[in-house]
């Protein structure tokens, strides 16, 4: 079967070009607006599920992989910060502090509709950052369309104090054990020639 990866999302395709599998690419354009009351694990497994369902009519015998991302502090989602001034009211709010990342992960089966879906979280603890670290830091750097106001595939690595998770690809948008996993279930397997 083809593999589809339902975003247009660079670091997805980076991560994704690590299996070494032919694949093609297809932008879901939905709306990633939240719904009242909704869990944030519960949104992104409901978006990665959109984003796979978006795209599938296209893609008859395909496997198609939807993913999304939201960061969690104190309860409350941290978004892309879009530019220098969120990004650093992010950083500081996140100095000293844990995060959690959750990733939400949808793999469809357009000949049978069969549908996966899981949500891997993944934490990062900040180290404690002054106004000074932060600037250099987006300076640098620039994540502003980043979750977290950060890259920790970058120099972003050395804002944090350390990672809690069983996979660290899930920081980074995919993550590959599960994916890997939910292949599998389908018939394809990554190992077999």
């Amino acid at each position: 079967m083809d593999l589809v990866l339902a975003s247009t999302s660079p670091y997805r395709k980076t991560l994704l070009d690590r299996l070494q599998v032919d694949y093609s690419c297809d932008s879901p354009e939905i709306d990633e607006a939240p719904l009242a009351g909704e869990s944030i694990e519960d949104m992104v497994v409901r978006l990665a599920t959109s984003k796979a369902e978006a795209v599938a009519g296209r893609h008859p015998h395909a496997l198609i992989i939807g993913s999304d991302q939201s960061a969690e502090l104190d309860g409350k989602a941290l978004t892309k910060p879009g530019n220098f001034d969120n990004a650093m009211t992010q950083l500081r709010q996140a100095s000293g502090r844990r995060i959690v990342f959750h990733t939400g992960l949808c793999v469809l089966n357009s000949d049978t509709g069969h549908v996966q879906t899981a949500c891997v979280p993944y934490t990062v603890v900040f180290r404690t950052l002054s106004d000074e670290m932060i600037e250099q830091y987006l300076h640098k750097e620039q994540p502003y369309n980043c979750a977290g106001s950060f890259k920790s595939e970058g120099l972003g690595i050395a804002l944090f104090e350390k990672f809690e998770g069983e996979d660290p690809n899930a920081l980074i948008g995919l993550p590959l054990i599960k994916l890997a996993s939910m292949l599998e279930n389908e018939g394809y397997s990554l190992l077999s020639s």
